[in-house]
């Protein structure tokens, strides 16, 4: 899908740790502002039981999970939107990013320099919030001057739209609203998408707790204050230990499960952290299954089948007749491909057919 998440936040909070653990590679964590400059882009799979649950019932010589990217972003300070801290090359890397996932941290320790001198998750959140925004800002007045006298003269109705809206964002803006929490119609989302706006992105709040917390963070008072954030600026929350998922993310499966037991967790926090991400990105997945190979594939919520089959392959979608579909949940009820064809659970869908999590498709297609 080429659809990728990037995570950012003030340097020294957790990102390297945790980016390390998302993608189980070695990107450079240390203890000092600025240990990560270029970018780091790592693939992950998407976590699904449905895939395990293909896998037992057709016993393909392959499986495959779905995929996307997380990009970790060097780590933003006050004035990055006008240049501090390398800020406007890190910007740039954001603003290529489809959603973001700020982390924040919600731990003391004294011997882990906090870029401000104490721990605060809030003001952390203003601080990168008023960077992107300052960024926002910026693209607005580089465009309105240049359409605004055929705004004004109503000549061009496309332009007096965008002028339009894009007089409603400034001042929304420069009240220090996002433009996530504007609530913009999906015509209005669709006409700004060109300019990619970094508040208007898709924000997740990863709130980075110490190991002794992991297991309850009830109490956390820092959390407890970015989850009621979020909930009034169009955003979401979770909670990890990015200490704790480096060091599981370095064991083996059985091994990670006693240890997530002896913590007393349920599972590791990577897996919410990746699933609303996914969400976020307004992904959903589909499925092939065979003896072959079991294999989840993404798409964009609202895709039509002919667009699913060109994800497989181009020619797919070019030649598209009809999909062979039936529902994850309906294959699991019948227990069986051959019961659920005898009970009438396959469906052939057409052109127009809108795709729903959880199909499973066989595409005919003819060239």
């Amino acid at each position: 899908m080429g659809l990728t998440a990037g995570i950012v936040g003030l340097p020294n909070v957790g990102k390297s740790t945790l980016f390390n653990a998302i993608t189980k590679s070695k990107a450079l964590a240390a203890n000092y502002p600025f240990a990560t400059i270029d970018p780091n882009v790592g693939v992950v799979e998407v976590p699904d039981t449905r895939v395990d649950q293909l896998t037992a019932m057709y016993q393909p010589k392959k499986t495959i999970y779905t995929t996307f990217e997380f990009t970790d972003v060097a780590g933003l300070v006050k004035g990055a939107s006008q240049g501090e801290g390398l800020g406007n090359q890190f910007l740039s890397h954001i603003r290529s990013c489809d959603a973001i996932c700020q982390v924040v941290r919600c731990f003391e320790d004294d011997n882990v320099i906090h870029v401000e001198g104490s721990v605060d998750p809030l003001r952390d959140i203003e601080t990168i919030k008023i960077e992107l925004i300052l960024a926002d800002v910026a693209v607005i007045e580089n465009r309105i001057p240049k359409i605004k006298k055929k705004a004004e003269m109503k000549t061009d109705k496309e332009a007096a739209q965008e002028y339009e809206i894009l007089l409603r964002l400034q001042e929304a803006l420069l009240a220090e609203t996002p433009i996530r929490a504007l609530g913009l119609t999906p015509e209005e989302l669709k006409s700004i998408k060109h300019f990619s706006f970094l508040t208007a992105k898709p924000m997740l709040y990863v709130c980075n707790v110490s190991d002794e917390e992991i297991s309850d963070h009830s109490e956390n008072p820092f959390v407890k204050a970015v989850v009621d954030l979020a909930k009034t600026e169009g955003a979401r929350a979770c909670v990890i230990s990015a200490k704790i998922e480096q060091e599981l993310s370095e064991l083996e499966e059985e091994e990670r499960t006693m240890f997530l037991e002896e913590m007393g967790v349920h599972q590791s926090g990577l897996i919410d952290l990746i699933n609303q991400s996914y969400d976020m990105l307004g992904l959903q997945t589909f499925f092939t299954a065979g003896e072959k190979e079991v294999r989840a594939w993404t798409f964009k919520k609202g895709s039509k089948a002919p667009e699913c089959a060109g994800i497989i392959h181009s020619d797919f979608e070019k030649g598209f007749i009809r999909a062979e579909t039936i529902h994850f949940n309906d294959l699991m009820s019948a227990g069986s491909e051959a019961k659920a064809k005898e009970q009438g659970k396959f469906r052939l869908e057409g052109k127009e057919y809108v795709a729903q999590d959880g199909d499973i498709f066989h595409f005919r297609f003819n060239l």
